[in-house]
């Protein structure tokens, strides 16, 4: 059987760390890597695992790909502090490692509950992620925001069961977070973005609300619905008023 190590990159998640790595223990190395918090999650992950790291934060695929190559199994399992891996999971995994995989990664999907309700809806429905990986063949792309494994060249399949995805603690977790996803997300789009106009700041969101709350069926999730796809369509808002002010201080410089 294939044995398997588990990176958790993570800062300031006290109230999560502990859970996410009860539901991991069992694996056969943990590795976290603390990215400086402002409270105890390095202690509490200490509990679990010697291999507790800090290192500065550059963005999460810079940090994701520096963690990759210190893990002392081929097989890895790349983890959020917000996630669980429940036991359905566990079993799928476990059988694919005692069995030689025959893919490079695999894609989990994630089931993600938000002001206490599980989220069938709001474009959350189809949401994987490409987290068991093998450790020589994966590395993140270069995005700021949504990073995900390069899988050009690959062999990726899918697993059936899925992961537990607690994304946000609270309104103001969700809207923070945010606040952080559009300063990301507008270096994304900068260079594809010369210009910031009315379609950016006002079709753009209303395309995104559109999209969330009535073709993702948000409004089946009832008023969570409708608060996730009014605050993913402020965050495209926010994207385009970054860019503005970037180009604008560009602008001011020349």
């Amino acid at each position: 059987m294939e044995k398997l190590t588990v990176i958790i990159p993570c800062n300031t998640e006290a109230d999560n760390i502990v859970a996410a790595l009860e539901s991991v223990k069992w694996a056969d190395e943990l590795i976290v890597v603390d990215s400086f918090s402002e409270d105890n999650t390095p202690e509490l992950a200490r509990q679990y695992t010697d291999k507790v790291w800090q290192r500065a934060y550059k963005g999460p695929a810079d940090q994701k790909n520096w963690a990759i190559p210190q893990a002392s199994h081929q097989w890895v399992l790349l983890m959020d502090a917000d996630e669980r891996i429940t036991p359905a999971l566990r079993e799928e995994i476990c059988t694919i490692l005692a069995n030689s995989p025959s893919y490079d990664a695999y894609w989990i999907p994630r089931q993600s509950y938000f002001m206490g309700q599980k989220v069938r809806y709001s474009g959350w429905q189809g949401d994987k992620v490409v987290r068991l990986i093998d450790r020589d063949k994966c590395r993140y792309d270069a995005k700021q925001v949504h990073e995900e494994i390069d899988t050009r060249g690959l062999k990726v399949a899918t697993l059936k069961n899925k992961m537990d995805h607690f994304t946000y603690k609270d309104m103001n977790h969700f809207l923070d977070k945010m606040r952080r996803y559009s300063e990301w997300s507008a270096k994304d789009h900068l260079a594809r973005t010369p210009k910031v106009g009315y379609y950016h700041l006002y079709i753009k969101p209303l395309a995104r609300f559109f999209k969330h709350y009535i073709i993702q069926l948000g409004f089946l999730d009832g008023k969570v619905g409708f608060i996730i796809s009014v605050i993913m369509a402020w965050g495209v808002f926010l994207r385009y008023v970054n860019i503005k002010e970037i180009l604008l201080t560009k602008k001011q410089k020349m």
